[in-house]
């Protein structure tokens, strides 16, 4: 038995506030280095992204329709203009990274989230979206349409 644990079984002020002092530091220490080491770990690698996607069929495209597809993890869209060309650009909206959607009737690209509005060459028109879509460069090869990264 320390000189400080009492007789009846109980701890002492002073026992307590040395394990409680303790207990702190500890968590302290915790707090300061687990930023510290996180740091210096190497985050795990995804697979490699798609440089190249077929994004649909080209028979099955419409003049004035737009087509949502995966560029890997991420949505993107091609669009097929109604004097037909082709254009491609990341689905994903500058401003909150809504998806977005190809609107035939206004012939833009839309934003549903906040009426955000792009061109048909991915530049914002207007709503809050603070910068053009991310283009893509589309080729047509047989059938397939596909998509790369510019």
């Amino acid at each position: 038995m320390s000189a400080d644990d009492r007789p009846d079984g109980r701890l002492s002020r002073r026992s307590f506030l040395d394990i409680a002092l303790g207990v702190t530091s500890v968590a302290w220490l915790g707090a300061v280095l687990f930023p510290v080491l996180e740091f210096f770990r190497v985050p795990p690698q995804d697979e490699a992204a798609p440089t190249s996607v077929r994004a649909a069929s080209f028979k099955q495209l419409k003049p004035g329709q737009g087509v949502v597809f995966r560029f890997g993890s991420e949505p993107a869209l091609l669009v097929l203009t109604a004097d037909g060309k082709l254009h491609a650009f990341s689905a994903t909206c500058t401003h909150l990274g809504c998806t977005v959607q190809y609107r035939p009737d206004l012939q833009r690209i839309w934003c549903a989230c906040h009426n955000g509005i792009y061109d048909l060459n991915g530049r914002n028109v207007s709503g809050p979206p603070p910068r053009p879509l991310t283009e893509y460069k589309v080729a047509v090869r047989g059938d397939d349409v596909m998509v790369s990264k510019a």
